[in-house]
């Protein structure tokens, strides 16, 4: 099935200025001029998706309600939580996000084939090893969030995303989407290849790069969605050596860390995506309005929501949480104040200019979670359990090792395993643990979607006219289709493959 994709063209990636038609009259083999590491290092500064997911993948999930009360109905989260295909080509939207994976993926590809002329290769190793990471994690989020979730038994057949691993030189060239299976071998593929490259050495602020252990914080999600439990358990130990999550996940209530000084919770905004946090693995600067909207929308975290996702005491270790120190409202909305704007005005006196949001495309938090997941399924409870244990302990007010522990009697009796009223059985129990603190833990961020797609949960959306009255609902069933987002419109008038609606 071929087919062709309207694609950024590669004179789109270099220096700001020179047009690209005029580039090509004049300069047909600029490239040639990216000669040194320093400056494939430039080149790869660019091959991070600078487009945040965060707005649309929590917009999707059930951590949002309809704030009733809120009068800014923005076009795009009103199509994403309706689960409508949205046309707005925006800021934050899934077709922005398409455009700046593949402009990444350019990138990436731009840096290896010059990489592959140059007569010193070995002083290229570490670019050439970010660049194929690079590559293989731009194409990972596009096949998560445009093709279907990775299941082994249909894999070979679901229609994929294109995998592309050459620099474009025309606007519009034929590909095939092929298979999720297929796309998801070339990931490995990249994965296997560039990870050994890996320098943390040869980056001035590694967490701005796919360092070593956010390079294996990458693959442990990998594995985790493909449930290949032994390779999650591999990699969660190469992100956090030793498993010594403690030294690197938030400490919350931790007297000696640096969010025991923080006096206005507003101040989390800007300790929560700093450079400087070791739970932070990787970062990236994203184009982005989602710091404003996550608390002006219509659809966002309503008080009911706030007490089911991060309630005040936990209800399986009955501590009071950090959380209820940090949470905050802003009219209807109930937030962790952690999604910040930095402003980017166009000259110094102008008024007018761009918002950027900080994302951690990857922190120990998730990998601990991983971690945690794959123990469990690996049948070692107890070291699952333990990891929760872990984490309560940085998210405990005064927490007591003994009077909070988290047991397995604990979860069995909070979550268990029973059929609900529509048939389908619960997760198990101590998988249920998990993914509530997982939940806890990353709200705001889209990783509830992630975990949605995994485990085909079912989402309902509620249309409010005020806070108790419903007028109507959005019901999405575990394998609806339209949790498979649909590809933008300007690939559709380029022939390529619409997904099934």
């Amino acid at each position: 099935m071929k087919n062709k994709i309207l694609y950024v063209p590669f004179c789109l990636l270099l220096v700001a200025g020179s047009g690209c038609n005029k580039f090509l009259d004049k300069e047909p083999d600029n490239r040639a001029k990216i000669n040194t590491p320093e400056k494939i290092s430039q080149l790869l500064a660019t091959a991070y998706p600078q487009s945040n997911y965060q707005a649309f993948a929590e917009t999707m999930s059930d951590n949002v309600d309809d704030i009733a009360d809120n009068l800014n109905t923005d076009a795009l989260l009103n199509d994403v939580y309706l689960f409508r295909d949205t046309k707005e080509n925006q800021q934050d939207s899934p077709e922005a996000f398409w455009y700046a994976c593949y402009t990444s993926i350019a990138a990436a590809n731009q840096a290896l084939e010059t990489i592959s002329k140059v007569a010193n290769p070995d002083d290229y190793k570490n670019q050439r090893g970010e660049a194929l990471v690079c590559r293989a994690f731009s194409h990972f989020m596009l096949v998560t969030f445009f093709s279907k979730f990775y299941n082994a038994a249909t894999a070979n057949t679901d229609p994929g995303i294109p995998y592309v691993t050459v620099p474009e030189t025309v606007v519009i060239k034929q590909y095939e989407r092929k298979t999720v299976q297929y796309v998801y071998d070339m990931i490995k593929k990249d994965l296997d290849e560039g990870m050994p490259l890996l320098e943390d050495k040869a980056y001035d602020i590694p967490k701005f790069h796919f360092n070593v252990a956010a390079a294996a914080a990458f693959a442990t999600r990998f594995y985790l969605h493909q449930k290949n439990w032994p390779k999650v358990i591999e990699y969660a130990g190469k992100a956090i050596p030793g498993g010594n999550y403690a030294s690197f996940i938030r400490g919350m209530n931790d007297p000696t860390s640096p969010y025991n000084a923080i006096t206005d919770v507003t101040e989390l905004f800007k300790v929560y995506a700093r450079s400087t946090e070791s739970a932070n693995l990787l970062l990236v600067e994203t184009s982005s309005l989602w710091s404003r909207n996550y608390y002006t929308a219509r659809w966002g975290v309503t008080l009911l929501k706030s007490r089911e996702i991060y309630p005040a005491v936990d209800v399986l270790s009955g501590g009071t949480t950090a959380y209820k120190r940090y949470s905050i409202a802003s009219g209807s909305h109930q937030l962790m104040p952690k999604i910040d704007e930095y402003f980017v005005r166009e000259t110094v006196d102008a008024n007018f200019g761009q918002p950027y949001v900080m994302v951690p495309l990857f922190a120990a938090e998730e990998v601990l979670f991983s971690h945690a997941e794959a123990l469990f399924y690996s049948g070692d409870i107890a070291g699952a359990i333990g990891l929760l244990n872990t984490f309560v302990s940085k998210r405990i007010t005064n927490y007591n090792p003994t009077t909070h522990r988290v047991t397995e009697t604990r979860i069995n009796t909070i979550f268990p395993q029973v059929t609900t009223e529509e048939g389908t059985k619960k997760l198990p129990s101590v998988l249920q643990a998990i993914l509530y603190y997982k939940r806890m833990d990353y709200v705001h961020e889209g990783m509830r979607w992630f975990d949605i797609l995994r485990y085909d949960l079912p989402v309902k959306h509620y249309i409010r006219r005020t806070a108790t009255e419903i007028l109507d609902s959005v019901v999405i069933a575990p394998t609806d289709p339209r949790k498979v987002l649909q590809l933008p419109e300007s690939s559709k008038q380029a022939g390529l493959e619409q997904n099934p609606r």
